[in-house]
């Protein structure tokens, strides 16, 4: 399928300019497809790469020496990965795998760094993209760092919760864990502490949120 500018309108990078020179940025981007399960970055290999998810679900991760799981985020439709890694040059610095299957569009370093020299708008939205995920990243060491395991288990519940549109994924408890930082079998034992506080109410296939402002309170978030 060719790379459709309208597609392109979405993404942060190139919002705001005019159909004319996403015309011509167009023809600088490549659409690439994974299976579900199917890494398309690895971590410490050259960055080449930056890719803009168009539909499906990525998972952001790093992998420790003893092979330990810690995920990042998960990246959705009209987002970007491996952005510092690109900018900066040098080697990936995460893993990137299909959680769905994914349809990506892609633009190489030497490109990237023409597109941003020649538009200054894309300079300036670059900005605001590397600000967002720095605000994630930041998110995820509080959330590591000052929260006990039921309280990161809640937070992972309420950002994940009520979707309808196939743009969040459903999590296995062993994908719970990789993002609270913990192992598998933690992740069962707070889900539990969480239902006694009547935050939850676990079912078989799923968990229904049934008090969300108890929810909220153990996650430590604003109402």
């Amino acid at each position: 399928m060719a790379v459709q500018v309208e597609l392109l309108k979405s993404i942060t990078y190139f919002s705001g300019l005019p159909l004319n020179e996403l015309g011509r940025i167009k023809d600088l981007i490549f659409e690439k497809a994974a299976d579900k399960g199917e890494l398309v970055l690895f971590e410490g290999k050259p960055a080449e790469v930056l890719y803009f998810i168009v539909s499906g679900v990525v998972k952001v991760f790093k992998t420790s020496a003893d092979g330990k799981e810690q995920t990042l985020y998960f990246m959705r439709p009209d987002e970007s990965f491996n952005d510092v890694s690109v900018l900066v040059g040098g080697q990936n610095m995460a893993n990137a795998g299909a959680l769905v299957p994914v349809v990506l569009y892609g633009i190489r370093k030497d490109d990237l760094e023409a597109v941003i020299r020649d538009y200054p708008q894309v300079a300036r939205n670059v900005i605001l993209a590397l600000s967002q995920k720095v605000e994630r990243l930041v998110s995820l060491v509080e959330n590591l760092s000052f929260r006990h395991v039921p309280g990161r288990v809640a937070k992972i519940l309420l950002e994940y919760a009520g979707d309808m549109d196939g743009r969040k994924p459903r999590l296995t408890h062993q994908e719970m864990a990789a993002i609270a930082g913990t192992a598998r079998e933690m992740i069962g034992r707070a889900l539990k502490v969480i239902e006694e506080e009547g935050a939850v109410r676990l079912e078989r296939q799923r968990i229904v949120i049934t008090d969300k402002e108890a929810l909220q309170e153990m996650a430590g978030v604003a109402t």
